[in-house]
């Protein structure tokens, strides 16, 4: 398939996963949800990290994930 059209071609969709724990908590639950949904994933890029703060505390991580799959063609529309 990549020969016939001379190439491949990625998609990108922005996420932000959330973790009680940690960043890497937070990104790793993004690529998770994502998972269900998406195949054929290639890169994760954290783009953006920061925290939820009640009475100056750290409640929440959250990380703002740019993640690329690989477009897929139908069959038929070829």
């Amino acid at each position: 398939m990549d020969s016939a059209i001379g190439g491949s071609v990625y998609n990108f969709v922005e996420l932000v996963g959330t973790s009680s724990k940690d960043w890497e908590d937070a990104v790793s639950n993004a690529i998770k949800c994502a998972g269900d949904r998406l195949t054929n994933m290639r890169i994760a890029e954290v783009a953006l990290m920061d925290t939820k703060l009640v009475d100056g505390k750290i409640i929440q991580y959250r990380a703002k994930v740019r993640l690329s799959f690989k477009h897929e063609v139908e069959p038929e529309t070829l």
